[in-house]
């Protein structure tokens, strides 16, 4: 048991025997028999000799020498390895003392390949087994004691084995059972078998033939709700998925399969139906039209944009029928905005407006301040006003987000007006309700092409178109206002820049209809500024306070004329006007308000006119200084009026006049 290497048990030469032979250990890897469970454990008696101890061998202690100090003895390890106490003899005492020593030891102990050191080293809590029990006289006796227990558990036992073999039989009969179940389940697992490939044919058909018959199906309660149901959002889906159907069908060639045959009649049936209902509802909001003071913006909003798919659904299926509704539309229309304008000019009518006469030219004699009004209101008193200065009418061309009257509360106006306020808020009313009528129709007949819808739109507002032409010429063709027709005119600009910015070409016509009656108007007014200045007779330009700003003697009378103040007031006028032609104006009209007016000899025109109307009147002064001290004076009070405009024409005349100016400068 002992490896060579063992320090406990020292050099084998340190460990002899009396007859030489050293205490050599067992080989490494011998095993005992492995003992039988109830084996009893060795008892040594007195005289069994120590060499029965398996490795060791037996010495006489009174021959043998005396152990090296610090060398422990054999038995004593032996003994602290198998879990005993030895008593180790003194060196007086004999080899008997040590025979009555008893040893319990195992039959067998596994060392593996562990030496006697490392095996007692090990931390094992127990290193061996428990030591069997052993039986004695005792035991008997309380075997007899539980004699009848014992007779019980056997009684117990052959009651067990007859209820095990009725449970045997009944096993038996169930296995039975068993074999018939397994027979029934390969009978269904061969049925399951068949169905399921019956199961993957329908599937393999129903994935080819699915979609067809998803295309050309449709729900009973889709079909009802078309025929009977109220016209709303969700009747509008129910034809959505209707006409998805109808256009699936076209789509197929009803020649190759069976089913669209049968199904495509009764699609027809369904679109016929659709257009019938259709037709109602259109018809309907067509007359809801006509109703006095109807709002017409409103009942397009709701009764025609929101169903815009179902008019289109007609327009596919029956154009005929779509160009007719579509005509009744126009019809309807037509008188709806004719009678609105006609109703609205009539109110505008009744407006107080001043009427300029060919005394309120510049250079008229008769120098007071004539007025007359419409001739409507003959009865209305005269009132005076400036036919020269802008002052704040200039704010009617400025306001443009302004809103135009009401024909109610124009009933109530008491004040009097220039010629542009009529003219505003009829065309503005106007240009309203023609960019909503276009965008209507645009998105509302949206099949058709831009000339088609032109068209549809010029037959709406024709007779409005013209109802505002003559309105237009009835308050220019009389009247001698040239600040009121330029004010017409640059609105008439503003229109024209606000429809091209809602992109409502179809409005250009009218734009420029009303251009071709604002412009030659105004030029025959000036026209006949120019002639008031050349009729002008100077030989009394001069006497007394009548021709001059100040009063004195004609011949000493260097003071501006008082036809220079008007004069003055009147190129502020028309110059205030032209600054008013910003960056955000059109530039064709812009092109056309500098040509109309310097070019064509509309402003320059006068101008020259006036100028010669001073060197007429300047030389009825005898002295040459005085003449030039007139003119200086005159052409700087012109000067000093247009100081405050502003723009390129502008300029253009203030240049100018600096230079008489300079030029007369004494």
């Amino acid at each position: 048991m002992w490896k060579p290497g063992w320090k406990g048990a020292g050099h084998p030469s340190q460990i002899g025997s009396s007859n030489g032979r050293s205490f050599s250990p067992v080989p490494v890897g011998r095993r005992r028999p492995q003992p039988t469970p109830r084996s009893s454990s060795l008892t040594m008696s007195s005289n069994t000799s120590t060499t029965s101890l398996p490795g060791t061998r037996a010495t006489k202690r009174s021959t043998a020498a005396p152990p090296p100090v610090g060398l422990r003895e054999p038995l004593e390890v032996l003994g602290e390895i198998l879990g005993i106490q030895t008593m180790l003899p003194d060196s007086n005492e004999n080899e008997s003392h040590l025979s009555g020593t008893e040893l319990q030891i195992e039959d067998d102990i596994d060392f593996g390949e562990l030496s006697l050191e490392e095996y007692a080293n090990l931390e094992e809590p127990e290193k061996f087994e428990a030591k069997p029990h052993s039986y004695n006289s005792q035991s008997v006796d309380e075997y007899e004691k539980e004699k009848d227990k014992f007779h019980d558990l056997h009684r117990s036992v052959k009651a067990c084995d007859e209820v095990l073999k009725t449970v045997e039989s009944y096993l038996s009969s169930f296995q039975t059972d068993l074999g018939l179940v397994s027979a029934e389940i390969e009978t269904l697992q061969t049925r399951s078998q068949a169905l399921n490939r019956r199961l993957e044919n329908r599937k393999a058909v129903e994935k080819i033939l699915g979609p067809i018959v998803e295309d050309i199906a449709l729900a009973p309660h889709v079909v009802r709700k078309i025929a009977e149901g109220e016209i709303n959002d969700s009747w509008i889906k129910a034809l959505q998925e209707a006409e998805q159907k109808i256009k699936s069908v076209e789509a197929r060639d009803p020649e190759n399969i069976k089913a669209i045959q049968d199904v495509k009649p009764e699609l027809d049936r369904i679109t016929n139906k659709v257009i019938e209902r259709v037709r109602e509802y259109f018809v309907t909001r067509i007359k809801a039209l006509r109703v006095p003071n109807a709002n017409a913006q409103h009942i397009q909003q709701t009764g025609f944009l929101r169903m815009k798919e179902l008019f289109l659904f007609m327009a596919h299926h029956s154009s005929q029928l779509t160009d007719e509704i579509a005509q009744a539309y126009i019809n309807t229309m037509r008188w709806y905005y004719l009678s609105h304008f006609q109703r609205y000019h009539r109110s505008l009518e009744k407006l107080k407006v001043h009427i300029m006469e060919k005394y309120d030219t510049v250079g008229h004699e008769d120098l007071t301040k004539r007025s007359t009004l419409i001739p409507s209101l003959k009865s209305t008193p005269i009132i005076a006003h400036d036919p020269f200065g802008l002052g704040r009418r200039i704010e009617t061309l400025r306001n443009r987000e302004h809103p135009p009257l009401k024909a109610a509360s124009i009933e109530d106006d008491k004040a009097i007006h220039y010629l542009e306020v009529p003219f505003r808020h009829f065309n503005y009313a106007l240009m309203e309700n023609a960019s909503a009528e276009y965008t209507f129709i645009t998105e509302f007949f949206s099949y058709k092409s831009y000339e088609q819808a032109s068209i549809m739109f010029h037959q709406i507002f024709g007779p409005t178109f013209a109802l505002g032409q003559s309105f237009t010429k009835s308050l220019v063709e009389q009247n001698m206002d040239a600040l009121g027709i330029m004010l017409a005119v640059r609105l008439n600009n503003q229109f024209a820049f606000e429809l091209q910015r809602r992109r409502v070409p179809v409005l250009d016509g009218y734009i420029n209809a009303t251009n071709m009656l604002l412009w030659p108007r105004f030029q025959i007014v000036l026209d006949a500024h120019s002639e008031s200045l050349k009729k002008y007779n100077p030989s009394s330009a001069l006497g007394g306070s009548r021709g001059a700003l100040t009063s004195g003697d004609s011949k000493h009378n260097t003071a501006p004329h008082l036809l220079t103040q008007r004069f003055g007031q009147f190129l502020h006028g028309i110059l205030a006007l032209s600054s008013e032609a910003g960056d955000d104006e059109p530039t064709a009209n812009r092109v056309m308000w500098i040509t109309d007016v310097c070019e064509n000899i509309s402003l320059g025109r006068l101008r020259g006119d006036y100028e010669a109307f001073l060197t007429r009147l300047s030389k009825v002064l005898a002295d040459d200084r005085k003449k030039k001290r007139f003119l200086y004076n005159n052409y700087s009070l012109v000067l000093t009026i247009i100081s405050d405009t502003d723009g390129k024409l502008a300029a253009e005349q203030r240049e100018h006049f600096e230079a008489l100016k300079r030029a007369f400068r004494e």
